[in-house]
């Protein structure tokens, strides 16, 4: 039955019968059903059988519970969980149409959000995973593949980021942010008391300039993946640094070009979760395109080789890589000269 709630004794007790069950809107490793419990409006969530689903429930409790700890809010209150059936019941939050410039209000959010954690929670949630070798190693068959020489020193650069996100990752004095790990539109609501975040099954822990660079290379995991106007853009990341150093006292790194890289080697960004880990989607690329949400992977990819050789130019470990990211994108345009830039406006 679509409406029967996975509701056990124990929660029934404390929360009270549901009545006026409605199915929302869900991915498909969970279900989730706005109810009444006691005369109030709750949202009941439900991970469903699928692999590594204990592993989510796990991450979302401790993600939600740890993100309680900011206030104002950034999360809705956890009001009741069932372990053994993998349920979380929230607070319900009305979301509203977010405004033009929605993008502001997310990025002070998003760094509330990953002040909630420091030092001592080390271990409360996975550590953040980097990219590999294996994506260099995907790169830059892709830059073969495409007839685009590489040139030497430029596979020494990516080792060297690979190493040193790995250490920044490493390092439990600076690299506790509570990442969301997935923070996409459609994961945040914008209610009239501010913007909260939803869906905590990816949490972990790790710098917070991981997810900083979603708003410049164009949300990587997320299904409408956007370009904001470069004015939104500038605001947004400047009020993400204000939030960051008021509540912790520290400076945000102005360098996003080595976060940033990370997402471009990260094949795995150009399909939805489900699909990760499957096969290698950068040596698919030239054979085919796909869509997936508001985009196609080779327009994904073209924003992320144009951020990250912009960045790239103006600094010197990386450099290489930054003309090489700007010769792939001049060769993608000039095989597929129809390709959009991404959408400037969130669905």
């Amino acid at each position: 039955m679509p409406n029967q709630l996975p509701f056990g004794e124990r929660l029934q007790a404390e929360l009270g019968p549901a009545r006026k069950v409605h199915r929302l809107e869900s991915s498909p490793r969970s279900r989730v059903w706005r109810a009444e419990l006691s005369g109030t409006p709750m949202v009941v969530k439900h991970l469903v059988d699928a692999p590594e689903a204990d592993e989510r429930y796990d991450r979302e409790v401790t993600g939600l519970r740890l993100a309680a700890r900011v206030d104002p809010p950034v999360v809705p209150r956890l009001l009741g969980t069932d372990s053994a059936n993998r349920v979380v019941v929230l607070e319900l939050l009305e979301h509203r149409r977010p405004r033009e410039d929605w993008l502001i209000d997310y990025a002070a959010a998003l760094a509330r959000l990953h002040a909630a954690t420091g030092p001592d929670d080390v271990g409360a949630l996975p550590s953040w995973s980097d990219p590999t070798t294996g994506d260099i190693d995907s790169f830059l068959g892709l830059a073969g593949t495409l007839g685009v020489p590489v040139a030497p020193g430029v596979r020494t650069e990516l080792e060297g980021l690979v190493d040193r996100l790995a250490a920044t990752t490493a390092d439990h004095a600076s690299s506790h942010a509570l990442l969301h790990g997935d923070p996409c539109p459609g994961n945040d609501l914008h209610t009239v008391d501010g913007v909260r975040f939803i869906d905590f099954e990816q949490a972990s822990l790790g710098s917070g300039l991981v997810e900083l660079a979603y708003l410049r290379i164009g949300f990587p995991t997320c299904w409408c993946a956007t370009a904001p106007p470069a004015p939104v853009l500038d605001a947004a990341e400047a009020a993400y640094r204000t939030a960051w150093r008021d509540l912790t006292g520290r400076q945000v790194p102005d360098d996003l070009t080595d976060a940033c890289a990370g997402w471009l080697l990260r094949g795995d960004a150009l399909v939805q979760r489900a699909q990760r880990g499957t096969v290698d989607q950068l040596a698919r690329l030239p054979r085919r395109d796909w869509t997936w949400g508001t985009a196609t992977a080779r327009q994904r990819l073209a924003h992320r080789l144009g951020v990250v050789s912009e960045l790239a130019a103006t600094g010197n470990e990386l450099r290489g890589f930054g003309q090489l990211a700007a010769a792939v994108r001049e060769s993608m345009l000039r095989r597929w000269p129809a390709l959009q830039p991404l959408p400037a406006k969130r669905p």
